[in-house]
């Protein structure tokens, strides 16, 4: 997974305690579309299935409609899809994330430069 661009606002959408969609579950959506396999899209992502189909359980929940659908396993094998109503999620999201950058971009270039050249790893 590529390395985060600290002048780059992060924008996650909070419904409650859980974070509805943010950038590591628009990106884990995109590769769904992309490989029609949650276990795919987790290997591509670097993260264990468990952990991304947890993600997509969150992202089920906190919508009115699933983002992501599955199949069970048989002739053709399992998979997983983008739903319609997932694809228009995601592509709002995108959107907002869009519109976020540009009206602060001046603001996250100042910021970023009162930013330590060397910050701590996580925390």
């Amino acid at each position: 997974m590529a390395a985060h661009d600290p002048t780059i606002p992060r924008l996650r959408i909070q419904l409650g305690p859980a974070i509805a969609i943010g950038p590591g579950k628009a990106q884990l959506l995109e590769a769904i579309a992309a490989t029609g396999s949650i276990s795919a899209a987790a290997r591509d992502m670097g993260m264990s299935y468990r952990r991304a189909w947890m993600l997509v359980d969150t992202m089920n929940q906190c919508f009115r409609e699933p983002l992501v659908t599955t199949a069970t396993g048989g002739k053709r094998g399992g998979g997983a899809r983008i739903t319609p109503f997932g694809e228009e999620v995601l592509e709002r999201y995108r959107r907002m994330q869009r519109i976020a950058s540009e009206a602060v971009a001046e603001e996250m270039e100042a910021f970023t430069a009162l930013f330590a050249d060397s910050p701590p790893p996580n925390g």
